[in-house]
């Protein structure tokens, strides 16, 4: 394809200007045509229609024009990939102590039961309502933890900087400390205080969060409020959490808010991500669209996090030749937080090679750090990009959008948003970026998850 004469970008977003599709092979979508007017993300917002179903949040990026808590710096891309090594390898590592106990370190085997993962540049926000009367709140939302915590007053220890008010429970006539010996506190808590019931999170990348366990009423929208959810009560906060006021926790364990909304939602949520740091998606919590595909959650000794059956990829509408065990061996979560999708090396190889061969008419770029296959678009007004489909299992084909198939630098580095794993038996996760345009859907009741290419536009 020609290259354009060279202009002046207006630097809107990337990719996601008219993503127009390439039929072949009797209607098998083969590639994708993408303008690429700019490599950069808009300075406005755009807001999802999303917003208007019932028991939905709006979502955030933490960084853009979007959110609640802005910030004068913004993380570079390649500092938003930076801090997603830690949360992928506090997950290996945590897969590795669980399913392989003596081949790990003893530090690597003392992890605590209760954990979470680390946050990170790469996660989402919402706004809900803690206590009575409620104080809004903005919070980071995570699969990978299942214990919702805010900071409180009086921050006994430390505190970090939050763009909100920090939680004071004295304020609240329905704030209650959980006691020591209730079923609650053996579920989740560490210890006691005065009788009080004590919590502690640690993340893998050295944040934490220590406090008191306790109730009060969380409030989603006006006419959905829940009387004694159990949250922390955050006293000693820090970390990688600057900005939020804490974490809204939706693994699939006791803790989470999944569990405690159950009698209301049947223990089912769904998100669309949004497609940029300039726009909007939703987090809905109840019945799910009947359109969405299903596949089977798996049960395993991750029963916490949303094990998937991931069963093979295919580039450009053909199936790549990767046996199923190289898959299985593995392991595949969803994860929400997690940036680029991590798969096991054979099957990366496979992809890359792939990959690379639907895009030799583009100059190569360098990689950077994590990704390593990166093309130079400048000067492009369109480039084609060959289709990637994930299969799972129950037949269920998610077909990625452009921007859940390159992650962008600039206009002169957009890469492959895929990246290969250490080892064969490290856990494969599908990232956030291979999310976006897809309507997630975690039927938890009915040990399933779900998705729904279209829904989120």
């Amino acid at each position: 394809m020609a290259a354009s004469s060279p202009q002046t970008p207006s630097f809107i977003s990337v990719l996601l200007l008219s993503c127009l599709l390439i039929n072949a092979h009797g209607g098998t979508t083969t590639h994708h045509i993408i303008r690429v007017d700019s490599l950069l993300p808009s300075t406005n917002c755009s807001t999802s229609k999303g917003l208007q179903r019932a028991s939905t949040l709006q979502i955030s990026h933490r960084h853009g024009p979007c959110t609640p808590i802005p910030d004068k710096r913004h993380p570079t891309p390649a500092e938003t990939l930076l801090h997603d090594n830690p949360r992928v390898e506090f997950l290996q590592r945590r897969n590795r102590a669980r399913l392989e106990p003596s081949s790990v370190s003893d530090a690597a085997t003392t992890i605590p039961a209760r954990s979470g993962l680390p946050i990170g540049y790469g996660n989402y926000i919402v706004t809900v309502g803690y206590g009575t009367p409620k104080r809004d709140l903005t919070v980071a939302f995570d699969t990978g933890s299942s214990l919702s915590w805010v900071q409180c007053e009086p921050c006994l220890i430390s505190c970090y900087s939050q763009q909100d008010p920090i939680f004071d429970p004295s304020t609240s006539s329905s704030y209650r400390n959980v006691s020591c010996g209730s079923t609650e506190c053996n579920q989740v808590g560490l210890n006691c205080s005065a009788s009080n019931c004590l919590y502690g999170v640690p993340y893998g990348d050295n944040s934490f969060t220590v406090g008191f366990l306790a109730t009060d009423t969380l409030t989603l929208q006006s006419s959905e409020a829940f009387q004694g959810f159990v949250f922390g009560c955050g006293q000693d906060n820090e970390g990688l959490f600057k900005g939020v006021a804490g974490l809204l926790g939706l693994g699939r364990d006791y803790a989470s808010l999944v569990s405690q909304t159950s009698a209301a939602f049947g223990r089912v949520f769904s998100y669309c991500l949004p497609s940029t740091t300039s726009s909007t998606g939703y987090l809905t919590f109840g019945p799910h669209s009947a359109a969405a595909a299903f596949t089977p959650l798996k049960s395993s000794p991750r029963s916490d996090l949303y094990d998937v059956g991931l069963t093979g990829i295919s580039v450009g509408g053909r199936q790549l030749a990767i046996p199923t065990s190289v898959f299985t061996t593995a392991g595949t979560i969803v994860d929400s937080g997690t940036v680029i999708t991590r798969l096991p090396p054979i099957a990366y190889g496979a992809l890359r090679t792939a990959f690379r061969a639907g895009m030799k008419r583009y100059p190569m770029a360098a990689g950077s750090g994590l990704l390593d296959t990166c093309y130079d678009w400048s000067g492009y007004e369109t480039v084609e990009v060959p289709t990637v489909t994930l299969h799972f299992e129950a037949g269920v084909m998610l077909g990625l959008e452009a921007v859940g198939i390159m992650y962008v630098y600039s206009e002169r580095q957009v890469c492959l948003a895929f990246a290969g794993n250490g080892k064969g038996r490290d856990l494969g996760i599908i990232g956030n970026t291979q999310q976006k345009t897809v309507e997630v859907v975690y039927d938890v009741g009915l040990g399933r998850v779900g998705f729904r290419t279209g829904a989120c536009n």
